[in-house]
């Protein structure tokens, strides 16, 4: 069996409207996202976790604006993806994996240094597979 080759055009806008249930590693994935979009970003059905909250919680504090709604609504003014700040303080992610492996692979493009930390849980699990 050959291999398949397919030649990908960028799109010029991506709009639309995206309900989710309120699961932890959706919304994790759409706050992400929202947040390195342009412009802004809707999130409904967003799970008021403790980890979810500590990814909103690291973007805000990278300099993206972030308005709560309700505990299930969320707001983002997203920068772009070079348009994060450099952060003030280290990045908690709680005890939520996902989080931090993606947001080490979001950090990885950065022009500044950030600093990722775990709860105790967290920080006993294997990191190896995305240290540089």
């Amino acid at each position: 069996m050959g291999s398949a080759y397919f030649h990908l055009e960028p799109s010029a806008t991506c709009n639309g409207t995206v309900v989710v249930p309120g699961d932890k590693s959706i919304s994790h994935r759409a706050v992400m996202l929202a947040s390195l979009a342009e412009g802004k970003s809707e999130i409904v059905g967003f799970l008021p976790s403790t980890d979810c909250e500590a990814t909103l919680n690291a973007f805000q504090n990278m300099g993206v604006q972030i308005e709560r709604i309700d505990d299930t609504h969320v707001r983002i003014q997203g920068v772009g993806l070079k348009g994060l700040r450099a952060p003030s303080n280290v990045l908690n992610m709680g005890n939520s994996g996902t989080a931090m492996r993606l947001m080490a692979g979001i950090l990885s493009g950065q022009s500044f240094s950030s600093t990722l930390v775990g709860d105790a849980s967290l920080s006993s699990r294997p990191m190896q597979r995305i240290q540089m």
